[in-house]
């Protein structure tokens, strides 16, 4: 029992350290990014201020070009360059339009392996204020079932917060 009670403890724990670092980097995004409207620029500095605070395997953006996925910027290895999205967690995403929190990306029917060493992954989608879907945020661990509804909540908000941005480039 008493073993029990120190593993409830300890999951407790790092809940709520994982809730605080989503809001230090919440801050940190609303600090840097305040007057910045070009969603490269989120992309970029949203990918690698994820990476920083929690020191995951890879952390990137897939724009949405048609029927395709055509990666943007990220953080780690070298990325799958495109992913038709009738294929992967990605493609599975901008199907479904939802956040997918997967657990063991091996057990995923369609999964595609940019970096062997992906265990776990967790996709969202990134729309535009007129709610057009333009992106997804894609983050991978290299432990199995890293990912919950505290990230899910963390990351959507951090998505939600690119919907006013310029998306097309001026004329």
């Amino acid at each position: 029992m008493e073993m029990g009670v120190k593993m409830k403890g300890r999951r407790s724990d790092m809940k709520s350290q994982k809730v605080e670092k989503y809001a230090e980097l919440l801050s940190q995004t609303e600090s840097v990014l305040a007057d910045e409207d070009d969603p490269l620029v989120w992309m970029a500095t949203l990918a690698c201020l994820i990476r920083d605070v929690f020191g995951f395997l890879w952390v990137g953006f897939y724009r949405v070009q048609g029927r395709e996925l055509v990666v943007g910027p990220y953080q780690g290895t070298l990325g799958c360059l495109r992913i038709p999205v009738e294929r992967g967690v990605c493609g599975a995403c901008v199907r479904r339009e939802e956040t997918l929190v997967v657990a063991d990306v091996h057990a995923f029917p369609g999964h595609i392996s940019c970096d062997a060493r992906s265990r776990s992954e967790i996709v969202v989608p990134v729309h535009d204020g007129s709610g057009r879907l333009r992106a997804v945020l894609d983050v991978d661990s290299e432990e199995p079932g890293t990912f919950d509804e505290v990230d899910r909540k963390g990351l959507e908000q951090l998505a939600s917060r690119m919907k006013g941005l310029k998306w097309t480039a001026p004329h």
